[in-house]
């Protein structure tokens, strides 16, 4: 752990919500000589040290996106290979989620995941739901134009149901039919291994956070580059459409 790093870190100024798009595991893999299995067999260790790093600093959510709905379209060895490292990972997990209070949340079209992988979700879910720390989403089997379609179509079957009134649709109506109608916002958004994107990732849900890319393959992420964003974040001024001057004045008021 990089005390230096972790002392610049204000507590007070956490985001409370982290995303994190996970990328490069694969190119990591080809670096190395080694197929892409490879990379993602290791990207899980990374996701060990940060969701530790965010339990230990207090951050509420994280939310990390692990595979997309464009993932189905991998080679089918690859997709196959993943959808077993997430049933095994899942259920080694589980005991050190408990343990460190770590409650379990899924977002993402859970009728695609194969019965096993849903299984060990849903064992997964069941068993860690009276847990009051760190909130741990997996994005899985998920895009947010999948997410934006269902809510518009949902939102349209309760209007002829009458359930809701055309006129009275809101910020706030789509939101309670997002899949991420339970959680606030992310404040903070990192994508790893140098990638400019947010690649169909909380399009309205990223709205107003801060985006912060790095070069580091995601096998290679660690603590201290956790520690390095949330520094990046704290640096920001974030004004969501108003001035520095207004913001400021808020400040001095509150």
């Amino acid at each position: 752990m990089d005390e230096g790093l972790l002392g610049q870190i204000d507590k007070e100024r956490l985001p409370h919500h982290i995303a994190i798009i996970m990328d490069g595991n694969g190119r990591w893999a080809e670096e190395k000589g080694q197929d892409r299995l490879y990379g993602h067999y290791h990207g899980v260790e990374s996701v060990r040290n940060i969701v530790e790093g965010c339990a230990e600093l207090g951050v509420h959510y994280l939310t990390l996106y692990a595979f997309s709905t464009e993932n189905w379209d991998r080679p089918q060895q690859e997709v196959e290979g993943l959808m077993t490292l997430l049933v095994d990972t899942i259920r080694k997990e589980v005991p050190t989620l408990n343990k460190n209070n770590i409650r379990l949340h899924v977002i993402g079209d859970m009728n695609m995941l194969p019965q096993a992988a849903l299984n060990a979700l849903e064992e997964a879910l069941a068993m860690t739901s009276g847990n009051t720390g760190l909130n741990l989403i997996m994005a899985l089997s998920y895009s947010s134009r999948w997410e934006l379609v269902n809510a518009v179509k949902n939102i349209g079957l309760d209007v002829k149901a009458g359930k809701i009134d055309p006129e009275t649709i809101s910020h706030d109506t789509l939101q309670r039919y997002l899949t991420t109608s339970k959680f606030p916002d992310p404040e903070l958004m990192i994508r790893t291994s140098g990638e400019y994107r947010i690649s169909n990732f909380l399009l309205y849900q990223l709205a107003y956070a801060e985006l912060y890319f790095t070069n580091t393959r995601w096998p290679d992420f660690r603590k201290e580059n956790l520690y390095e964003a949330i520094i990046d974040f704290q640096a920001r001024e974030r004004r969501f459409g108003k001035t520095g001057q207004q913001i400021q004045e808020e400040t001095q008021l509150a």
